[in-house]
């Protein structure tokens, strides 16, 4: 008994220092895309997950935002960062895949978390391309079934005058709007009725005159309501839908809390899958993840979906039930959502206008 309890103090001493030793020269850092740390989406969803692992965990945090929309400054940022004693990087957005095919090989001793960037992204000139490196893993989600969730339970509300405004038609935004139109198409059959979907893109992550000018235009001749996906553009959205009584879809995160006009959002899990790969770092299991191009769906968990909470709940008919049974269809594969960025969906009950 006495061996055991020296045995059990000896490991209770050694227990903080193996803590302190975890984290002690490390740093953690994210350097955001265009956007910034409180843009109400992904940006602000990893910064986030990067402050609550280091508050958590007692790890120094920080973030950089470069100076301009560039591979330079993008680079230049990512520098300052490692010079500043970043161990560990956490990038939001699929332009720092071309920043990734420099860095990962020129810090070989950083370890890079690239959010919503995939293999295709890796490439200087989209004609070459690279394979993530052991220090980076790229993260992508199945927007495509948010998309679905989002427009499936639109269109069982009762809308039948849909839209898609999205940012830059780059594969995430792509796979939610063609998701959305598979979503809001299936139910329309399921009820037996035609719908109508208006769907463009704003061509930037965020909104303008020019795109709220769009928006009313939408509005007043009848749409009721409209996916805004991509970043700050929602802003538009929300302005002309506030304008004409309408309402909004938010995205990425639940954004229930902008305004009363945004009905639900079609989410994917950016801050806990972020914290989920800070943790494999820190707990030493990197080599698990390294040089990998992992793709979270609702396969590997509750990574996208709406928000259920019952402050973010404003449908009007679609109960929390009707949303359970089809998250788990899709779930379970009995419904199979299309992720094809290269082609529009086929419909049956919608008529998509697709316009420039």
């Amino acid at each position: 008994m006495k061996k055991f309890l020296a045995l059990f103090l000896v490991l209770a001493l050694m227990l903080p220092v193996f803590a302190v030793a975890n984290a002690e020269g490390e740093k953690i850092a994210l350097v955001t895309d265009v956007g910034t740390i409180d843009d109400e989406s992904f940006n602000q969803a990893c910064w986030q997950a990067v402050e609550a692992y280091g508050v958590d965990n007692d790890i120094e945090y920080t973030y950089y935002q470069p100076s301009a929309d560039s591979l330079d400054a993008r680079l230049l940022s990512i520098a300052q960062a490692v010079n500043e004693g970043a161990t560990v990087i956490v990038m939001p957005g699929y332009l720092f895949g071309a920043a990734l095919v420099t860095a990962q090989d020129k810090y070989p001793d950083v370890k890079f978390i690239a959010v919503d960037v995939s293999a295709g992204d890796l490439t200087l000139d989209y004609v070459d391309y690279v394979e993530p490196a052991a220090n980076v893993v790229c993260i992508t989600f199945a927007e495509e079934q948010a998309g679905y969730l989002a427009g499936y339970a639109a269109v069982k509300d009762g809308y039948t005058k849909l839209g898609f405004l999205g940012g830059m038609a780059v594969p995430a935004v792509i796979r939610y709007g063609y998701g959305f139109v598979q979503g809001a198409d299936k139910a329309a059959a399921e009820l037996g009725q035609q719908i109508e979907i208006n769907y463009t893109y704003g061509g930037q992550f965020f909104g303008d005159a020019a795109i709220t000018a769009k928006m009313e235009g939408w509005y007043s001749s009848g749409t009721e309501i409209v996916f805004a996906c991509g970043g700050g553009i929602y802003t538009s959205a929300v302005e002309a839908a506030n304008k004409y009584g309408a309402k909004v879809i938010g995205v990425d995160v639940d954004q229930y809390y902008i305004d009363p006009c945004i009905l639900t959002s079609a989410m994917k899990g950016l801050q806990n899958v972020t914290e989920t790969l800070l943790g494999e770092y820190f707990d030493g299991n990197w080599e698990t993840v390294g040089g990998q191009v992992r793709n979270y769906s609702l396969a590997e968990g509750d990574y996208v979906g709406l928000p259920t909470a019952e402050e973010s709940w404003r449908f009007a008919s679609f109960s929390a039930e009707d949303y359970a049974a089809i998250y788990e269809a899709v779930k379970a594969g009995e419904v199979v959502v299309s992720n094809d960025t290269e082609n529009a969906p086929a419909v049956t009950n919608a008529t998509v206008n697709y316009i420039q």
